[in-house]
């Protein structure tokens, strides 16, 4: 992990990590994990609000079971919206857009907005 990102985690009190229901990415979890715990000694407040899966597709069992490794270990802080495997949110960033502006009613943007509503949600 870069300074830069030890910096912005020491420097804000809660965590929303994007997680690829894939096996490499769950070793990369575990690491951040323990980063973030080893962190909460600079900061006190630091803690994972929440995971997200992303590049989800339920058609996939390696995704299936990964997500329900992440349900087992994470439980309630889990957030229902997955971001789904979408070619429009591959496609935005070569155009220099977000997927709202790009293409607001495709699954991708929906997924986002979800996400976006059930963090508020948890905010207030």
């Amino acid at each position: 992990m870069n300074l830069l990102t030890i910096n912005a985690l020491v420097a804000t009190d809660s965590v929303i990590i994007p997680m690829q229901c894939e096996y490499y990415a769950l070793e990369g979890l575990a690491d951040l994990s323990q980063t973030i715990e080893r962190l909460t000694e600079l900061n006190p407040k630091l803690y994972i609000r929440g995971v997200v899966r992303t590049l989800f597709d339920a058609r996939n069992t390696l995704a299936r079971d990964v997500s329900a490794e992440l349900e087992a270990h994470f439980g309630d802080i889990m957030y229902k919206t997955h971001i789904p495997r979408n070619i429009r949110l591959a496609e935005a960033p070569a155009h220099g857009l977000p997927v709202i502006a790009y293409e607001r009613w495709s699954k991708g943007a929906r997924a986002y907005q979800k996400l976006a509503a059930e963090v508020m949600k948890q905010s207030s």
